[in-house]
């Protein structure tokens, strides 16, 4: 199984280095100027970075880091800035969403195209086991800790769509199994795989890609106001999770795989097809009819999930396409 936490990274640029500097004591924050933010590129590393350490405050912490850091006033409003950039171009990125229905959005990302593209189809069809690998460090910094981002909704959701978004949630934790939770089944993987199973270890070898897919998640979770965005964000990751696993277990399966590695994948065709029905009709459903008014936010959650995901496919198949490593260091 992956280690409970893991110690403070280096600094990539003067946002995370204030950040780090503030978690050890070196300097406090005071030190990040208007200046420094106006300049910050919202899909740029540095940004991605401090947002993550400060989120990761919310999870499992660091070693040797306080957990009083998790409500440190100057934290939370260093915090709010970074998210007013971020959320900022994701809606640009979103485009205008006038009219647009959550149904009808969905009923989108239901339609699979008959010319697929991206990392899961390449997989698939002529991907080498070394960048299968390089995947799945990658996805380590969100299965690690899967279903823990979406986990903050459940105390903003009442009635039935709480009940059937809870009844989804205990199939990621394994139905309450410890040996059956989606994260230990991920540090299996990784285990078997040849790569460092530990909770974010991998953590300094991520592009601001990888880090932009999680921190979406904690942004939209942590926030009560975009409770919407977060049911929205989770209908999208259950409607497409099911083709896309299936594409890598078939693609694992080619490569002769060990079974850890495919079992993860097939857990999730088998039990993501039933969530995408459940996460429809009962979560999506019954928000909507209690809180109407958040019908954009859910399609903002479900049209960010997507711009964040081709942004990381982008960067992935760039890079092999180039034939070069997609992380920051190659893997060992």
């Amino acid at each position: 199984m992956s280690t409970i936490t893991r110690g403070l990274p280096k600094a990539v640029g003067p946002l995370s280095q204030a950040v780090l500097d503030h978690l050890t004591g070196e300097r406090p924050l005071s030190g990040v100027t208007d200046i420094t933010l106006s300049h910050s590129d919202p899909a740029g590393m540095d940004l991605h970075y401090a947002l993550h350490l400060c989120y990761e405050l919310f999870y499992r912490g660091f070693d040797g880091v306080s957990d009083d850091f998790e409500w440190d006033p100057t934290l939370l409003e260093l915090r709010g800035r970074l998210e007013d950039i971020f959320l900022t171009d994701i809606r640009r990125g979103v485009g205008d969403l006038t009219g647009v229905t959550a149904a009808a959005e969905m009923d989108r990302l239901s339609l699979e195209p008959v010319e697929g593209s991206g990392p899961s189809h390449f997989l698939l069809t002529r991907g080498s086991w070394d960048q299968m690998r390089e995947y799945f460090a990658h996805r380590s910094i969100y299965h690690l800790k899967e279903a823990d981002p979406h986990a903050w909704v459940i105390p903003r959701l009442v009635g039935q769509a709480k009940a059937s978004f809870v009844a989804v949630e205990f199939d990621e934790y394994g139905g309450g199994r410890g040996s059956q939770v989606h994260q230990r089944l991920f540090a299996d993987l990784m285990t078997d795989a040849g790569l460092d199973a530990g909770y974010l270890a991998y953590l300094e070898a991520v592009p601001a890609e990888t880090l932009a897919v999680v921190n979406l998640m904690s942004m939209f979770g942590l926030h009560r106001a975009l409770r919407g965005a977060t049911v929205g964000h989770f209908a999208a990751t259950e409607i497409t999770s099911p083709p896309g696993a299936q594409r890598i277990a078939d693609a694992l399966d080619r490569m002769r795989a060990p079974e850890a590695c495919t079992r993860f994948y097939l857990e999730h065709v088998e039990a993501d097809a039933v969530h995408e029905q459940v996460v429809r009709n009962d979560v999506v459903a019954d928000l909507l009819r209690r809180e109407p008014h958040l019908e954009s936010d859910v399609v903002l959650g479900i049209r960010a999930f997507e711009l964040v995901e081709d942004r990381l496919a982008d960067h992935l198949m760039k890079c092999w396409s180039d034939k070069r490593t997609s992380l920051l260091s190659p893997l060992r």
